[in-house]
């Protein structure tokens, strides 16, 4: 399921790695016809916000498993020591992976913010974690509907600034606001600021650490303080349910699967088509994206769900073995492979390497999605066959721990070998 949802995170980032200012508005870059279109409604009917999401609830399955373990192994207050110690080096992490490895979407930064809060919640009862996942998921629904709010006054502005303009009137003080305001929206998103970006991202190194350090420092402020808790540690506190309800390790049966794949596809997909419509006859105006957003947090849950019930589906099985086992790779060096991710599309598209920031269509970039699944699909499973972990996840676990642990697997001398000798 992590390496799944691992993929399904880069066929979302990629718009972010690879254009300015697109990955909600096809409008401002990539293009927004023919298969551009197609490739951006089929990206956010089904897997916009649910990659993340399910990432998200797969980050706090993997906390509860962490802590749940030594706590049973005995290890008392030493459980937290080092749980905390391991979010804090995932901290440490996310900087690095967003300020010098040039990622501005990073989340592992988030991820260690909302798992500090996770030990909390680590023994409620599954049904009160779905409470309190319920009651952050509104919260953020408030406040989307306060965007929207503020964004219908801001069209209403405009227009009022209009008939001011023909009148020959002078505009008010709001008015005159709500003028900059939109002005400096429109020129963010013009063809001359999304040329300089794309410039800028198709420099030198340590000119596009210095270009992106402002929209990270930005991020890791502001989006945090915004998006993680009715974002992440819902999913969080939703998936330590799932998983305590034996949910997530396929021990319930293919109806119980079948029937969570189509009841949350049937609300979820419901919803997102209802979002999609909005933007669309809405014409992408920033009104109709933020409402949109009104519905995301519950089409985002849904359609989740139906991701679950379908790859449990599949895990139960007996199809495509060998992609099972290539995946479940994947996963085992998820933090790894999110990384690679990063370090691939910083030679693709930045001036580190090829420079092609800005010059491949929406629909051009999942060629590079499909080259990264296919390498990592090969690489991971025979990384692994001679690799306890991956590179990352060592690093993690020595420093999480404060010892190093053997990486490479040792394997028994065989009689071949012994009649060698």
């Amino acid at each position: 399921m992590r390496g799944i949802v691992l993929f399904g995170i880069l066929l979302m980032n990629i718009n972010m790695f690879g254009l300015a200012g697109a990955y909600n508005d096809p409008t401002v870059a990539g293009g927004f016809t023919g298969w551009n279109l197609y490739t951006w409604i089929a990206t956010n009917m089904f897997f916009e916000g649910t990659m993340r999401g399910l990432f998200s609830l797969l980050f706090g399955v993997g906390m509860f498993i962490f802590l749940d373990r030594l706590t049973k192994r005995g290890a008392g207050i030493k459980a937290a020591d080092i749980f905390f110690r391991r979010l804090t080096w995932l901290l440490v992490f996310g900087l690095i992976h967003g300020y010098l490895l040039l990622w501005t979407g990073e989340i592992l930064y988030d991820y260690a913010l909302m798992g500090f809060l996770v030990y909390s919640f680590r023994n409620m009862a599954p049904k009160k974690l779905i409470l309190a996942a319920t009651v952050l998921v509104l919260a953020g629904s408030v406040w989307n509907y306060s965007d929207y709010i503020k964004s219908q006054k801001l069209a209403e502005d405009v227009a009022l600034i209009d008939s001011f303009k023909a009148e020959n009137k002078d505009l008010t003080k709001e008015l005159k606001e709500s003028q900059n305001a939109w002005e400096k929206m429109q020129e963010e998103r013009s063809p001359e600021a999304i040329g300089e970006f794309n410039s800028s991202m198709q420099k030198g190194y340590f000119d596009v650490v210095a270009f992106l350090a402002p929209i990270n420092s930005h991020y890791d402020q502001f989006m945090s303080y915004r998006y993680g808790l009715w974002d992440i540690l819902s999913m969080m506190l939703i998936g330590i349910a799932l998983f305590r309800w034996n949910i997530l390790s396929a021990e319930k049966s293919f109806g119980f699967y079948a029937g969570m794949a189509a009841i949350g596809y049937l609300i979820g997909l419901s919803i997102n088509y209802y979002e999609l419509r909005t933007v669309l006859d809405g014409q992408f105006s920033p009104v109709a994206i933020t409402k949109s957003n009104l519905t995301y947090g519950f089409g985002r849950i849904f359609t989740c769900m139906g991701h679950i019930g379908l790859i449990m589906i599949f895990c139960k099985s007996n199809i495509l073995i060998w992609l099972k086992t290539s995946l479940s790779a994947v996963g085992k060096m998820a933090l790894t492979n999110y990384i690679m991710h990063s370090l691939i599309c910083m030679v693709v598209f930045t001036g580190v390497g090829f420079g092609l920031f800005g010059k491949l269509q929406r629909y051009e970039l999942l060629y590079v999605v499909f080259s990264i699944w296919i390498f990592q699909l090969i690489l991971s499973p025979i990384w692994l066959r001679y690799f306890h972990y991956g590179p990352m996840e060592w690093l993690w676990r020595n420093l999480s721990y404060q010892k190093v642990h053997p990486i490479r697997k040792e394997f028994p001398v065989t009689l071949v070998a012994l009649q060698k000798e």
